[in-house]
């Protein structure tokens, strides 16, 4: 066939090609049916070689049974996590505006309408966890004060009637005790080991909503209660973003190992993700106390102060209405000395600065509480104070705060 022929009609010498393979292929299979063992070592390298897998990495399947570090974390301490309810009686004194009324008890008389004090039963709820086997349980002290009546529920449904052990209010801690055996326990973990930005797991029945958890980190640590907005506390929290609601209180901060590093207590109202917790190292020093119905005792000196800067004292001294000069340094400004306190008695005197204690150097407010709250009662403290232009050395002896007197 010409090239012009080919050109002419090229379906026709494509159909020549197809043709030749057709009869290639059927000789090859009446050869295969005709002698079987003709090819089959090259086939069986060929099978070996084309069903190779490829060389790429594999992705494991995900275990039926695989959890998050958050879900692990709550199953290990979540049966410890207990529901507290408790009924407490109000008595309210408040006259009636009519029966207390003086024509209306002159005209009918005492007699015949007495003074009666109104009663109510006001009922709460908090959280707790299981710290012994054998029902003690650590809650916050506003949970179950003044409670009349305390029932301890159990994630398992079991209900208990709880007895409070002690209360610290000043740490807002509280021991309640049970009668159980064999109970689930909560791990404790270490809040000195905590760092900002570590995990945070909230576990309680905020709201009545019982078993609710709640994620954040650590948002900051040593935060003091004057800062938190309860100064009558003697705390330094811990600061989270989990979220912590009413119901919260008293019940567990875990780690990611499902440990225990705080107690959530306190919540600001006009605050969004912003909650705290009492670091769990300052319940382990007083649980067994608590636990004991001991008192716990709380050093105290008997000063009002304020954190002092060299420009804070340069601003109150540019003032001709100050009506004292402040040395301009850093330290801890003494506002007022209460009578016939520790501070009274040691000669500390309004206007004086603090500088130091037994040798650290105290340049905040919270830095001296903190020093003092860790103090001995009745062992002497040194404070390097500045008054004036003069430094001097004053022993302050810490006293019972129980016993302060009222100023």
């Amino acid at each position: 066939m010409s090239d012009s022929e080919k050109n002419l009609n090229p379906w026709r010498h494509l159909g020549s090609h197809a043709l030749t393979v057709v009869l290639s292929v059927a000789l090859t299979v009446t050869a295969l049916h005709a002698f079987p063992n003709l090819l089959l070592p090259k086939l069986s390298s060929l099978s070996q070689i084309t069903t190779a897998q490829p060389a790429v990495a594999s992705i494991p399947k995900p275990q039926s049974d695989s959890r998050s570090f958050v879900a692990a974390a709550v199953n290990r301490v979540g049966p410890a996590v207990v529901r507290i309810d408790t009924e407490r009686t109000i008595v309210d004194n408040t006259p009636d505006p009519f029966f207390d009324d003086p024509f209306f008890r002159g005209f009918f008389g005492e007699d015949l309408f007495p003074r009666m004090p109104k009663e109510y039963h006001q009922r709460g709820q908090g959280s707790g966890f299981i710290i012994d086997s054998n029902g003690i349980i650590l809650t916050n002290a506003h949970v179950v004060s003044g409670a009349d009546t305390v029932t301890v529920t159990l994630r398992d449904g079991r209900r208990f009637k709880g007895e409070v052990r002690g209360i610290d209010e000043l740490s807002d801690l509280a021991v309640v005790k049970i009668d159980g055996q064999n109970l689930p326990i909560a791990p404790l973990g270490n809040s000195s080991d905590l760092k900002v930005g570590d995990w945070a797991i909230a576990v309680g029945n905020p709201l009545g909503l019982d078993n609710t958890v709640t994620l954040g980190i650590i948002s900051t640590l040593n935060r003091s209660s004057a800062q938190v907005g309860i100064p009558d506390k003697r705390l330094d929290f811990i600061q989270t973003d989990a979220a912590i609601n009413p119901g919260n209180s008293g019940g567990p901060l875990v780690n990611e190992r499902g440990e225990v590093i705080g107690i959530n207590t306190a919540i600001r109202a006009e605050a969004q993700g912003i909650g705290f917790a009492i670091p769990i190292d300052k319940a382990k020093s007083i649980k067994d106390k608590l636990a004991r119905g001991e008192k716990i005792p709380h050093p105290y000196i008997g000063i009002r102060m304020t954190t002092l800067t060299p420009e804070l004292a340069k601003e109150s001294n540019s003032d001709p209405n100050s009506p004292f000069t402040i040395p301009e340094v850093n330290g801890v400004l003494t506002l007022q000395v209460i009578p016939n306190s520790p501070a009274a008695a040691a000669g500390l005197r309004r206007g004086d600065v603090i500088l130091e204690i037994d040798g650290q150097p105290v340049t905040s407010a919270e830095k001296l509480q903190s020093i003092v709250e860790m103090s001995r009662i009745g062992q002497p403290l040194k404070f390097k104070v500045q008054r004036g232009e003069r430094i001097e050395i004053i022993s302050v002896r810490p006293g019972e705060l129980q016993d302060a007197p009222r100023s």
